[in-house]
């Protein structure tokens, strides 16, 4: 059974503070935290309070809408997250979307995390349900700090509650502090969590490893990689799922190339994802309005190979194509829930580009608008299969081993049969190889803007033109050129500098 996210109404009480009347009365009208930490349901109210803050479109909930700051995707409605701002290079620390509401978001999170903690004990109940819990909790604060990282470089750390006059205080640290808080935080959570979550969806023992993994992986830490990619192999728990179409339907959720992921349901909760509204196609029959904000281009589309390694035919440019193209974008000539795209069916970005998201949509029921229930991937198996190709490529110690790694990506499932790369490679071409994969492997997923920035590339592939599937030519990316120095990382918004004088502003902005 899935974990269901009501907590949304407990977890306000985690960031605001008790006020007593000026009889000194305990009130017993509202949840605060003299009354709240009684028993264990109060426990779970608390400990999902702090999961829903991965449902935040600037944390997971835009999944992957992300992929605009990158060459994959288009954004139509560029005041809805300015991801397309930062895929452009035209973002800027007054804008509002991704560039504040990420860094709020996580210490959000962050704040509740520590809330958590610091209340916990108070709580009678199992001693080892306690532990587990707390496990929870610090891989959580431990991803929250990790988007931070990531996204800003180093920022303001603390891990236990504060006041709104402490947090106008606060500096920040170096972005090496910054990532030694996110692995203290993963190694608490190794200790005590398990290799099956007490309710599905939860954080794991494997979830744990796979994100301390990433975060080795981000600053190329290539040995620990290869540690942490051991690790969950011995678990003997995950593998790839046999199809990769079936591997985004909402019948095969949990299934064992996930490690960990955003949970989201039906019903009448709000508990549902924003898929639909951000990518789906309009269809009336099922009462989807297709407002669609994402949609990928022709650069993404032109990446994908074919099945047998020979030139695409520009007379049949779908024909004989890579399987994962028509697994992940909605192209022209194709069907979905049985009507011809862009014909009988469209969305309003897709009428612009010509092309709309497949992955992370719903095709064989009605979808209530902004309750989609398909679950969102943050780290499946396939990523520690070419993390760890990824650290052998870098290390130049097994090359050949690592070609076979990416092979098994590339042969291994039912539905995606691509020739398999020559074992020979040299040590260049292994890399030029394996970061072709993860574009095509995790495209749509969110996973791409990071590469790019940890890989170093901008400066090779942008400027990118976005045309659409007519070819016509809707803008350019990075058109006056693309600065690492600048691009690495978010600007800190000016509204939160503005509340607290002690944060520095990013280079470029």
């Amino acid at each position: 059974m899935r974990y269901i996210f009501l907590m949304t109404i407990a977890a306000a009480f985690m960031v605001s503070g008790c006020s007593k009347s000026f009889l000194d009365k305990k009130p017993d009208d509202r949840i605060t935290t003299d009354n709240f930490w009684a028993d264990e349901s109060d426990a779970n109210l608390a400990l999902y309070g702090v999961y829903n803050v991965l449902h935040q479109d600037f944390v997971y909930g835009y999944g992957g809408g992300f992929d605009a700051c990158t060459p994959n995707a288009y954004q139509w409605a560029h005041w809805e997250g300015m991801e397309q701002q930062v895929g452009n290079g035209s973002i800027s620390a007054n804008d509002a979307g991704i560039v504040s509401g990420r860094w709020q978001k996580c210490y959000t999170g962050i704040n509740r995390a520590n809330t958590f903690i610091e209340n916990i004990d108070k709580v009678p109940m199992d001693d080892q349900l306690k532990e587990q819990m707390k496990g929870e909790i610090f891989f959580l604060r431990g991803v929250f700090y990790a988007l931070l990282a990531n996204s800003y470089g180093g920022v303001p750390v603390f891990t236990k509650t504060i006041s709104a006059d402490e947090a106008r205080t606060l500096k920040r640290n170096t972005e090496e502090e910054t990532w030694t808080q996110v692995h203290a935080d993963y190694d608490e959570a190794i200790k005590r969590l398990g290799t099956t979550a007490p309710i599905t969806g939860r954080a794991t023992l494997g979830a744990a490893l796979a994100m301390k993994m990433r975060a080795y992986l981000y600053k190329g830490n290539w040995d620990k990689v290869l540690e942490y990619t051991a690790k969950i192999d011995a678990l003997n728990k995950y593998s790839l799922f046999p199809s990769y179409h079936g591997l985004f339907q909402l019948a095969n959720e949990n299934n064992a190339e996930v490690i960990f992921d955003v949970e989201y349901m039906d019903g009448p909760f709000t508990q549902g994802s924003l898929f639909d509204r951000h990518w789906q196609p309009q269809n009336m029959k099922y009462g989807i309005d297709g407002s669609n904000s994402v949609a990928p281009i022709q650069n993404l589309v032109d990446a994908y190979e074919t099945i047998d390694g020979t030139p695409v035919n520009p007379a049949t440019p779908y024909v004989n194509r890579d399987p994962r193209l028509d697994f992940t974008i909605l192209r022209p000539g194709a069907y979905f829930q049985g009507q011809l795209y862009p014909v009988e069916i469209k969305n309003h970005t897709g009428q612009k580009v010509g092309f709309s998201i497949r992955k992370y949509t719903i095709e064989t029921q009605q979808v209530v608008a902004g309750q989609e229930p398909l679950n969102f991937i943050v780290f499946r198996y396939a990523d520690v299969i070419l993390s760890k190709a990824e650290a052998l490529i870098e290390k130049g110690t097994d090359v050949p081993a690592a070609i076979k790694l990416i092979n098994q990506i590339r042969t291994s499932r039912t539905d995606v049969k691509i020739k398999p790369l020559p074992t020979d490679l040299s040590q260049t071409d292994a890399r030029i190889k394996l970061r072709h994969e993860r574009r095509i492997e995790f495209a749509l997923e969110g996973v791409y803007w990071d590469d790019i920035r940890r890989w170093g590339i901008g400066k090779d592939i942008y400027p990118v033109q976005v045309r659409g599937a007519d070819g016509g030519l809707i803008e350019t990316k990075f058109g006056n050129g693309y600065v690492q120095s600048k691009s690495m990382y978010l600007p800190i918004s000016n509204n939160e500098i503005s509340l607290n004088q002690n944060l520095t502003q990013n280079p470029g902005y």
